[in-house]
Protein backbone atom coordinates (compact mmCIF):
# COMPACT_ATOMS: atom_id res chain seq x y z
CA UNK A 1 0.00 0.00 0.00
CA UNK A 2 1.74 3.03 -1.28
CA UNK A 3 1.35 6.31 0.60
CA UNK A 4 1.98 9.48 -0.88
CA UNK A 5 1.91 11.65 1.91
CA UNK A 6 -0.15 12.22 5.35
CA UNK A 7 -1.29 14.53 7.81
CA UNK A 8 -0.62 14.08 11.52
CA UNK A 9 -3.31 15.94 12.79
CA UNK A 10 -7.02 17.06 11.72
CA UNK A 11 -9.82 18.64 13.28
CA UNK A 12 -11.58 18.83 10.10
CA UNK A 13 -11.26 16.33 7.69
CA UNK A 14 -13.18 13.67 10.01
CA UNK A 15 -16.78 15.18 10.96
CA UNK A 16 -16.43 15.16 14.99
CA UNK A 17 -12.92 13.31 15.13
CA UNK A 18 -9.16 14.36 15.44
CA UNK A 19 -8.36 12.54 12.87
CA UNK A 20 -4.37 11.94 10.53
CA UNK A 21 -5.65 12.50 6.73
CA UNK A 22 -3.31 9.79 4.39
CA UNK A 23 -3.03 10.46 0.95
CA UNK A 24 -2.49 7.34 -1.32
CA UNK A 25 -1.23 8.47 -4.97
CA UNK A 26 -3.12 7.24 -8.50
CA UNK A 27 -6.28 8.46 -9.41
CA UNK A 28 -8.31 7.21 -12.95
CA UNK A 29 -9.73 10.81 -12.94
CA UNK A 30 -8.38 14.31 -14.42
CA UNK A 31 -10.40 17.11 -12.71
CA UNK A 32 -9.02 20.55 -14.64
CA UNK A 33 -9.29 21.62 -10.82
CA UNK A 34 -7.81 18.98 -9.05
CA UNK A 35 -5.59 20.05 -6.33
CA UNK A 36 -3.84 17.08 -5.66
CA UNK A 37 -2.52 16.60 -9.92
CA UNK A 38 1.38 15.64 -8.94
CA UNK A 39 -0.66 12.58 -7.01
CA UNK A 40 -2.51 11.73 -10.11
CA UNK A 41 -0.46 9.21 -12.15
CA UNK A 42 0.56 7.72 -9.13
CA UNK A 43 4.24 7.80 -9.29
CA UNK A 44 4.40 10.79 -5.92
CA UNK A 45 5.06 8.06 -3.01
CA UNK A 46 7.30 9.68 -0.37
CA UNK A 47 6.10 8.27 2.95
CA UNK A 48 7.38 4.27 4.25
CA UNK A 49 3.48 2.95 4.90
CA UNK A 50 5.53 0.85 7.85
CA UNK A 51 6.23 4.14 9.28
CA UNK A 52 3.02 5.17 9.12
CA UNK A 53 1.45 2.23 10.54
CA UNK A 54 3.96 2.73 13.34
CA UNK A 55 2.96 6.55 13.92
CA UNK A 56 -0.49 5.35 14.01
CA UNK A 57 0.64 2.54 16.50
CA UNK A 58 2.35 5.50 19.00
CA UNK A 59 -1.28 7.78 18.89
CA UNK A 60 -3.70 4.93 20.20
CA UNK A 61 -5.91 6.56 22.20
CA UNK A 62 -5.10 10.24 21.36
CA UNK A 63 -6.16 10.41 18.03
CA UNK A 64 -9.91 9.03 17.06
CA UNK A 65 -9.75 8.69 13.30
CA UNK A 66 -7.60 7.63 9.76
CA UNK A 67 -8.77 9.43 6.66
CA UNK A 68 -7.99 7.64 3.86
CA UNK A 69 -7.59 10.58 0.38
CA UNK A 70 -5.78 10.21 -2.42
CA UNK A 71 -5.63 10.74 -5.76
CA UNK A 72 -8.26 7.86 -5.68
CA UNK A 73 -7.62 5.23 -2.86
CA UNK A 74 -10.11 2.53 -4.24
CA UNK A 75 -7.20 1.80 -7.22
CA UNK A 76 -4.51 0.28 -4.73
CA UNK A 77 -4.86 -3.32 -4.49
CA UNK A 78 -3.65 -3.22 -0.81
CA UNK A 79 -6.28 -1.26 0.56
CA UNK A 80 -8.07 -3.73 2.71
CA UNK A 81 -5.28 -4.81 4.09
CA UNK A 82 -4.04 -1.82 5.22
CA UNK A 83 -7.96 -0.70 6.61
CA UNK A 84 -7.95 -4.01 8.53
CA UNK A 85 -4.49 -3.52 10.40
CA UNK A 86 -5.66 0.18 11.08
CA UNK A 87 -9.19 -0.70 12.27
CA UNK A 88 -7.50 -3.38 14.47
CA UNK A 89 -5.86 -0.63 16.15
CA UNK A 90 -9.45 0.89 17.03
CA UNK A 91 -9.53 3.90 14.89
CA UNK A 92 -12.60 5.06 13.45
CA UNK A 93 -11.97 5.44 9.45
CA UNK A 94 -13.20 7.94 6.94
CA UNK A 95 -12.95 6.79 3.18
CA UNK A 96 -12.90 10.09 0.64
CA UNK A 97 -13.84 8.45 -2.83
CA UNK A 98 -14.81 9.77 -6.28
CA UNK A 99 -17.44 7.00 -6.77
CA UNK A 100 -15.96 5.06 -9.83
CA UNK A 101 -15.48 1.69 -8.07
CA UNK A 102 -18.75 0.66 -6.09
CA UNK A 103 -17.34 -3.37 -6.36
CA UNK A 104 -14.54 -1.70 -3.79
CA UNK A 105 -16.70 0.24 -1.46
CA UNK A 106 -18.97 -3.10 -1.84
CA UNK A 107 -16.41 -5.09 -0.30
CA UNK A 108 -15.16 -3.00 2.32
CA UNK A 109 -18.80 -2.57 3.50
CA UNK A 110 -19.23 -6.21 4.13
CA UNK A 111 -16.08 -6.41 5.74
CA UNK A 112 -16.98 -3.25 7.77
CA UNK A 113 -13.88 -1.55 7.49
CA UNK A 114 -15.10 1.78 7.18
CA UNK A 115 -16.99 4.17 9.38
CA UNK A 116 -17.81 7.09 7.04
CA UNK A 117 -17.44 7.76 3.64
CA UNK A 118 -17.61 10.90 1.60
CA UNK A 119 -17.70 11.17 -2.33
CA UNK A 120 -17.63 13.45 -4.38
CA UNK A 121 -20.47 14.33 -7.16
CA UNK A 122 -18.65 16.66 -9.88
CA UNK A 123 -21.04 17.82 -12.42
CA UNK A 124 -24.06 17.02 -14.35
CA UNK A 125 -24.11 13.24 -15.93
CA UNK A 126 -23.50 14.70 -18.91
CA UNK A 127 -20.99 16.68 -18.50
CA UNK A 128 -18.79 14.67 -16.25
CA UNK A 129 -16.08 13.41 -18.97
CA UNK A 130 -15.56 17.24 -19.63
CA UNK A 131 -15.24 18.56 -16.45
CA UNK A 132 -12.89 14.64 -14.68
CA UNK A 133 -11.86 13.23 -17.92
CA UNK A 134 -12.67 10.77 -20.46
CA UNK A 135 -12.54 7.83 -17.90
CA UNK A 136 -15.24 9.62 -15.59
CA UNK A 137 -18.57 7.78 -15.99
CA UNK A 138 -21.39 9.55 -13.45
CA UNK A 139 -23.82 6.52 -13.80
CA UNK A 140 -20.99 4.65 -11.71
CA UNK A 141 -20.84 7.21 -9.31
CA UNK A 142 -24.38 6.64 -8.61
CA UNK A 143 -24.33 3.33 -8.76
CA UNK A 144 -21.94 3.84 -5.39
CA UNK A 145 -24.07 6.06 -4.02
CA UNK A 146 -27.00 4.01 -3.62
CA UNK A 147 -24.83 1.21 -2.95
CA UNK A 148 -24.21 3.16 0.69
CA UNK A 149 -27.62 4.21 1.12
CA UNK A 150 -28.88 0.74 1.06
CA UNK A 151 -26.04 -0.23 3.41
CA UNK A 152 -27.26 2.86 5.93
CA UNK A 153 -24.05 3.90 7.15
CA UNK A 154 -23.26 7.06 7.45
CA UNK A 155 -21.98 9.20 4.40
CA UNK A 156 -22.17 12.64 2.99
CA UNK A 157 -21.59 13.59 -1.00
CA UNK A 158 -19.77 16.43 -1.76
CA UNK A 159 -19.64 19.00 -4.51
CA UNK A 160 -16.80 21.28 -5.45
CA UNK A 161 -18.71 24.24 -7.19
CA UNK A 162 -16.46 25.19 -9.50
CA UNK A 163 -16.98 28.77 -11.69
CA UNK A 164 -18.19 26.69 -14.78
CA UNK A 165 -21.05 25.09 -12.91
CA UNK A 166 -24.43 27.19 -12.93
CA UNK A 167 -27.36 27.18 -10.38
CA UNK A 168 -29.04 24.68 -13.27
CA UNK A 169 -26.09 22.95 -13.42
CA UNK A 170 -26.23 22.23 -9.37
CA UNK A 171 -30.32 21.78 -9.78
CA UNK A 172 -29.56 19.21 -12.69
CA UNK A 173 -27.25 17.25 -10.00
CA UNK A 174 -29.58 17.57 -7.31
CA UNK A 175 -32.28 15.67 -9.25
CA UNK A 176 -29.86 12.92 -10.27
CA UNK A 177 -28.96 12.47 -6.85
CA UNK A 178 -31.22 10.26 -4.58
CA UNK A 179 -32.25 12.38 -1.46
CA UNK A 180 -29.49 12.11 0.13
CA UNK A 181 -28.73 12.84 4.55
CA UNK A 182 -25.71 15.12 3.85
CA UNK A 183 -24.81 17.15 0.69
CA UNK A 184 -22.46 19.57 1.17
CA UNK A 185 -21.52 22.34 -1.57
CA UNK A 186 -17.58 22.81 -1.28
CA UNK A 187 -16.24 26.64 -2.60
CA UNK A 188 -14.07 26.46 -5.17
CA UNK A 189 -10.10 27.69 -4.77
CA UNK A 190 -7.53 27.54 -7.58
CA UNK A 191 -4.69 24.96 -7.95
CA UNK A 192 -1.70 25.73 -7.66
CA UNK A 193 -0.45 23.16 -10.02
CA UNK A 194 -2.69 22.66 -13.38
CA UNK A 195 -2.15 21.68 -16.69
CA UNK A 196 -0.47 24.97 -18.81
CA UNK A 197 -3.71 24.95 -21.04
CA UNK A 198 -6.21 25.12 -18.57
CA UNK A 199 -5.16 28.18 -17.47
CA UNK A 200 -8.20 30.21 -18.43
CA UNK A 201 -10.55 27.33 -16.71
CA UNK A 202 -8.92 27.47 -13.52
CA UNK A 203 -8.67 31.19 -13.44
CA UNK A 204 -12.36 32.00 -13.32
CA UNK A 205 -13.53 33.72 -10.73
CA UNK A 206 -15.17 31.22 -7.95
CA UNK A 207 -18.59 31.95 -6.17
CA UNK A 208 -18.43 34.21 -3.08
CA UNK A 209 -19.77 32.93 0.07
CA UNK A 210 -22.81 34.48 -0.13
CA UNK A 211 -23.22 33.28 -3.78
CA UNK A 212 -22.46 29.50 -2.79
CA UNK A 213 -25.73 30.22 0.45
CA UNK A 214 -27.52 31.57 -2.62
CA UNK A 215 -27.02 28.24 -4.95
CA UNK A 216 -27.69 25.93 -1.94
CA UNK A 217 -30.79 27.49 -1.32
CA UNK A 218 -32.23 27.15 -5.12
CA UNK A 219 -31.54 23.20 -4.97
CA UNK A 220 -33.14 22.91 -1.20
CA UNK A 221 -36.49 21.98 -2.72
CA UNK A 222 -34.79 18.90 -4.13
CA UNK A 223 -32.26 18.13 -1.83
CA UNK A 224 -33.03 19.72 1.53
CA UNK A 225 -30.27 18.24 3.43
CA UNK A 226 -28.13 20.66 1.58
CA UNK A 227 -25.09 23.03 3.33
CA UNK A 228 -23.00 25.29 1.88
Amino acid sequence: MKIAGMIKSSLIDFPGLVSCVLFVPGCNYNCFYCHNRSLIDGSYVITDPRMVIQFLEKRVGLLDGVVITGGEPTLRSGLMQYLAMIKAMGYKIKLDTNGSSPDVIKQILSEELCDYFAVDYKAPASRYKEICGNGANADVVLETIRLLQHHDIDFEVRTTVIPQLSEADLLTMAKELPLLNKYVLNRYRKPEKFIPSDIQRVSKTPYSSLELQHLASAIAHVQPNVKA
